[in-house]
């Protein structure tokens, strides 16, 4: 039985899973860093009820930031709009019907916004 030449660390129960390339934790990467594609550079802003029990939220696709970026923008965007919310995707769901106060916000980081949906 040969013995593999690319073999190492896979998982460290300090570090969680590790990359095969770099040996790092997949958290920290350095060789695959993964970037969301651009898209057509408009920032859609809707409001969405499915499977949510009729509880609408407001959803903001299409912000060109990588997911540390977005995440910290998000909570920037939750607390302007007073309520909670997630990233998913790299899709913002903030919780209730926020477009008039998120278009604004939005438009004056100098993306163009469009408002999607109904």
């Amino acid at each position: 039985m040969a013995k593999k030449s690319s073999g190492g660390l896979v998982f460290s129960t300090e570090q969680g899973r590790m990359c095969p390339e770099c040996r790092n934790p997949v958290d920290s990467c350095t060789c695959q860093q993964v970037s969301r594609p651009s898209g057509d550079g408009i920032v859609r802003v809707s409001r969405e009820t499915k499977g949510r029990k009729g509880k609408g939220v407001t959803l903001v696709a299409g912000i060109p930031m990588d997911e540390k970026e977005l995440k910290a923008y998000a909570k920037v965007l939750k607390a302007k709009c007073g309520t909670g919310g997630t990233v998913k995707d790299g899709v913002v769901e903030i919780q209730g019907d926020q477009r008039d106060v998120l278009v604004p916000l939005l438009e004056q980081k100098g993306w163009v916004v469009k408002r999607s949906g109904g």
